[in-house]
């Protein structure tokens, strides 16, 4: 299957490291969808923008940003990375990523996922303890309006439909659900099994840490007689795609050290990363996209050869880079490592890119 190549953003609104400023909510926003609008025009393949509600991110409506890329760009997918179905009415998220694909002529897509954050919870009124069972039943309740309208379906956390007329529906056949998975044995085994899409997440580590993740995921599917050569894994990273080796690394540490400073109040305040472990985060055994287009591309060629992957999306941009920069970086991404990578995936699998 091709190989696809796309970026992601939380919208996180960051602090400038030269003089304290945070950019505005607007300007956010904008830069947001600048950022698709670039990726459609280099020939990526995927734009996804995630969810957070907080007001240092500007991606609590992932659905509506995701519907303004639709109007300035031609053939890019346009994801969720991730709606945190724990916390969502199905319903509702298939209305709006039904409509985003209307928009699109058929380009959306809905990473699902239990969320590594859990401000949503108390936001929406939703128990903490609940937390697995609403996103099974949720996840359960988002396949089957998937898959059949009318809908009569009952559950334990919200009210019961009866043949419930659901609309509008998917532009083309279906919509494309794919499950964010961080790590859990768990999910991976209950994605496999129901035969979805998974989409792996690698914050920091070596780019081993899913090994087991991805071995639980194709066996528990294969036990479930799914094809297992038809399952799509992606996996979804940090990274930057500078000139040079040196030049990635120089860029994009500050931000990056910053972000994970920053956004990350629930894990714990003064999540320092030292400039020597940012560097081995770096390195070819580790899992940051960060480095020249030709470290990009050996990296992206190690993840499909070690778990298979059959798309990378790369979240550029953390800890406030500037716009000009993050540019240059999606157009690198576009231009110098995504056709390279589907050329050398296509050749291993025997076919045409």
């Amino acid at each position: 299957m091709a190989f696809e190549i796309g970026i992601m953003t939380f919208g996180e609104i960051t602090a400038d490291l030269t003089t304290g400023a945070l950019p505005s909510p607007r300007q956010r926003v904008r830069e947001t969808i600048e950022q698709a609008k670039a990726a459609d025009e280099v020939g990526l393949d995927v734009f996804g923008v995630g969810e957070h509600h907080r007001s240092d991110f500007v991606g609590s409506a992932p659905a509506i940003l995701l519907a303004a890329a639709a109007e300035q760009t031609k053939r890019i997918r346009l994801t969720s990375s991730v709606t945190v179905l724990s916390s969502e009415d199905p319903v509702r998220v298939w209305e709006q990523f039904a409509t985003i694909d209307l928009l699109s002529a058929g380009r959306a897509e809905i990473i699902a996922g239990r969320g590594s954050y859990t401000e949503s919870f108390p936001l929406f009124g939703y128990d903490l303890s609940d937390y697995a069972d609403l996103f099974r039943e949720n996840l359960d309740l988002l396949l089957k309006i998937r898959e059949q309208n009318p809908l009569t379906w009952k559950g334990r956390f919200r009210a019961p439909l009866v043949d419930a007329d659901i609309a509008p529906r998917a532009d083309g056949a279906t919509i494309p659900v794919w499950v964010g998975v961080g790590g859990s044995p768990a999910s991976a085994v209950s994605t496999g099994r129901l035969g979805l899409p998974m989409a792996l997440a690698l914050l920091l580590g070596p780019i081993t840490f899913h090994e087991q993740t991805v071995a639980l995921y194709r066996e528990s599917a294969a036990k479930a007689g799914h094809d297992v050569d038809a399952l799509r894994i992606s996996i979804n990273a940090h990274g930057y795609v500078g000139r040079t080796s040196q030049e990635a690394r120089d860029v994009m540490y500050p931000y990056f050290a910053k972000g994970i400073a920053d956004n990350n109040h629930q894990r714990g305040k003064g999540l320092l990363l030292p400039r020597a472990a940012f560097d081995a985060q770096s390195s070819p055994g580790a899992g940051l996209l960060v480095g020249s287009p030709q470290e990009i591309i050996d990296k992206l060629l190690a993840y499909h050869e070690l778990y298979g992957v059959s798309r990378a999306i790369m979240q550029m941009g953390f800890g406030g880079l500037p716009q000009k920069e993050h540019l240059e970086a999606i157009e690198r991404l576009g231009t110098e490592v995504a056709p390279v990578v589907r050329r050398e995936v296509a050749a291993r699998e025997g076919r045409t890119a």
